[in-house]
């Protein structure tokens, strides 16, 4: 049976606040979603786009599948119950979860690094025993040779599915506010390769935004950038 469908639904706004969780294959964003919201709409009319509204085994199979096809950009899986459906798509992976930041400096300028052809921020994995908070730090300490730096608050998380070693890995970033004082050199983590480190200005991010991944649009929007 073919679970997938073209996106041409109109959707009646509702009262109850909507719950929606963004899932990145690649660069490809998966939808878990009660309702089509604005940002989703765009979507609903492409060709190349995917629904899927019955849940059940099959049907989470089946949108998984699509989503790993090169012809399929985007997939919408809609139901009402958008926490037993996220339960259910978490089971096809294995998670790994991780922490990182946009960093901010005395002239509230970000810094950006340049790590595998695309500007990126700091993060990385979780370590045994270390919080989401002393993760972002540590990560961008490592990555970035800045010292000191502080926790203002946070932002959002972001979803990402890869392959590593024949494993389908999901990771969930938390991302953070952070800040460091002074002037500091920036040394690059080589070996993370990293092969640029730049601050910028809010108001000069073009740059940047044209050369990154979706989710870090995300990350920027969530800090109002």
């Amino acid at each position: 049976m073919n679970y997938t469908k073209p996106l041409c639904r109109s959707v009646v706004a509702r009262t109850k606040k909507m719950l929606m969780y963004k899932i990145y294959f690649n660069d490809k964003p998966l939808f878990l979603t009660d309702r089509i919201s604005a940002e989703i709409e765009p979507y609903a009319h492409h060709d190349d786009a995917v629904l899927i509204d019955e849940f059940s085994t099959p049907a989470v199979n089946s949108l998984i599948h699509e989503m790993k096809l090169a012809k399929v950009h985007a997939g919408i899986f809609l139901h009402s119950d958008v926490e037993a459906l996220r339960k259910a798509i978490w089971k096809k992976f294995i998670l790994v979860k991780a922490a990182g930041g946009i960093v901010y400096n005395d002239k509230k300028e970000l810094l950006f690094i340049f790590r595998r052809g695309k500007w990126d921020l700091p993060k990385g994995k979780l370590d045994p025993g270390e919080t989401l908070e002393q993760c972002a730090v540590r990560e961008t300490e490592e990555e970035t040779g800045l010292q000191k730096v502080q926790l203002e608050h946070s932002l959002l998380h972001t979803y990402h599915v890869y392959e590593e070693n024949g494993k389908t890995i999901l990771k969930d970033t938390h991302w953070f506010a952070l800040s460091v004082a002074g002037h500091q050199q920036l040394v690059p983590q080589t070996e993370e390769q990293i092969e640029a480190l730049e601050w910028a200005a809010p108001d000069q991010l073009d740059k940047y935004k044209s050369d990154t991944y979706p989710s870090i649009l995300d990350v920027l929007a969530a800090a109002g950038h």
